[in-house]
């Protein structure tokens, strides 16, 4: 039992790998090529319709499609029953905001371009509802390799929409139209491949069931989405949509990492952790695993990927995106303790703590609003977003502190987990950044271009920061090494 648990989460793990590298990698070249086409406000403008996407997204789900996830054997039953309600919900909160379309224009200085945007954009959370069943049953049979391919072959045919109605000047519309297809083609797939249809109806009694759980995440989602967007509202609001558009596309840039490394935490470990939360022992050796796991690959990703913002930036848009560099930095390093919230996080709804998980999101939520008023009067988006960073580092402590007065861990050893990588990391990237100072001072980089030079740097620096990284690894015998690399070569599924 423990080994099929093992070798199952292995083949979760690697094609949540698989899902989330090459969805990213898809992901990247598409918006590289739109960056570099479209301009700032173009991003703006669909950047101000991502706030009220997210909270109808958010409306759809309802916190159910994570509590079938943490429920250890959910029935036919209740597959259905969160079908027909998000459904349900989903067609009624698209009627509510196609008729606001005109009041969502006004927020944004009246910018009457958002009316028809709006409408069309908002699609998406229909057809991302319709597969938030399908999703979730393969997630909690850990067999997402459907997922994976479902993900990939909407990022193909959505990418090359939007490049396409990019290159015909249809400016903001290629980044709708390129979501509405994302959306459609997913869930398109998922229906085909997903071997399962809603065989019953709508009952109360199921609801009922994962009510409880469903509500609780359901509010902290609310509260967490809540915080993720109300830096694009208020520049978008207050500021001009420009403004909102290098914040958009630092936000965008700095998640990809954040959001993989969490989506594939989740997706893994999760449904693992869920069959083991009656099992105390086990659960803390499995967290403990988690943790220096998840560090191993989260220090030296998000601040290597911090340190080489300049050089990626200029490699790939020149000086086009440069307002956005320092933005992108800043909320790549928040990432990493977003990524350690969310992890703590998945550790209590594992145990079926979701009104703590309430709790963190609350605290989340004061911190962030102390830090806007804090900031806003500075009338400066950096120093709105350095606010932020110092309201999630706050957060972190905070989601510690809860995490172990839940379940009786230590902070210490928490924080012990999670020091031997960061450590190491924190000594590559200072010498990567050493190298990028030394290397201004040469005549040689000021006369190359800044396309030229920037992937110079970016790839000297993946070369030292990756060599030095290892080669600590390896003299301090740090034990996650020689597992990732096992793991790498097959080893793992061999045993």
């Amino acid at each position: 039992m423990a080994e099929n648990l093992k070798l199952k989460t292995a083949r979760t793990l690697k094609w949540n790998a698989i899902d989330r590298v090459s969805s990213q990698l898809l992901y990247a070249v598409v918006g590289v090529v739109l960056a570099n086409i479209l301009s700032p406000e173009d991003f703006g403008l669909v950047g101000a319709l991502l706030v009220f996407q997210a909270f109808a997204i958010l409306f759809v789900d309802s916190g159910f499609g994570a509590a079938l996830l943490q429920r250890k054997d959910p029935t036919e039953r209740d597959y259905s029953t969160v079908f027909w309600f998000n459904l349900a919900v989903s067609i009624g909160v698209y009627a509510v905001l196609y008729l606001c379309a005109p009041l969502i224009a006004d927020i944004f200085q009246g910018d009457e371009r958002l009316i028809p945007l709006s409408k069309v954009m908002f699609l998406t959370f229909i057809l991302n509802g319709l597969a938030i069943v399908q999703t979730n049953r393969l997630m909690k049979r850990m067999d997402v390799k459907q997922i994976a391919v479902s993900n990939v072959i909407a990022l193909v045919v959505s990418g090359a929409v939007g490049v396409w109605l990019a290159l015909t000047g249809c400016g903001p519309w290629a980044l709708v139209w390129q979501s509405v297809t994302l959306a459609a083609v997913k869930s398109g797939w998922l229906w085909i491949t997903g071997g399962w249809l809603p065989r019953g109806g709508f009952h109360l009694d199921s609801l009922k069931k994962i009510w409880r759980i469903g509500v609780s995440v359901f509010s902290s989602s609310t509260l967490n989405t809540l915080c993720q967007n109300i830096y694009s509202f208020i520049i978008g609001a207050f500021y001009n949509l420009a403004s909102l558009g290098l914040y958009t596309q630092a936000d965008k840039w700095s998640k990809m990492g954040s959001a993989s490394i969490s989506q594939i935490l989740t997706s893994s470990f999760v449904p693992l952790l869920s069959r083991v939360q009656d099992d105390g022992e086990t659960f803390r050796r499995y967290v403990t695993k988690i943790n220096r796991f998840t560090a191993f690959i989260l220090f030296p990703v998000m601040l290597g990927v911090a340190t080489l913002g300049a050089p990626l930036f200029h490699a790939l848009f020149g000086a086009k995106w440069d307002g956005a560099v320092i933005l992108f930095q800043i909320l790549t390093v928040r990432g990493v303790f977003v990524v350690l919230i969310s992890l703590y996080s998945n550790y209590l709804l594992a145990l079926g703590y979701a009104r703590r998980l309430f709790a963190i999101e609350v605290a989340k939520d004061i911190l962030i609003l102390v830090a806007i008023l804090s900031t806003v009067w500075f009338d400066s988006v950096a120093t709105l977003v350095w606010g932020q960073l110092i309201a999630s580092v706050v957060t972190y402590f905070v989601s510690l502190f809860i995490l172990c007065r839940a379940t009786g861990y230590r902070a210490g050893e928490m924080i012990r987990d999670l020091m031997p990588s960061f450590s190491i990391s924190l000594t590559a990237c200072v010498a990567v950044a050493v190298m990028i100072w030394a290397s201004s001072l040469l005549p040689s980089f000021a006369a190359m271009s800044l396309h030229i030079s920037g992937i110079v740097l970016l790839a000297a620096g993946l070369f030292l920061g990756l060599g030095i990284y290892i080669m600590l690894c390896r003299v301090t015998r740090l034990p996650e090494l020689p597992e990732a690399l096992a793991y790498l070569l097959g080893r793992f599924l061999r045993r």
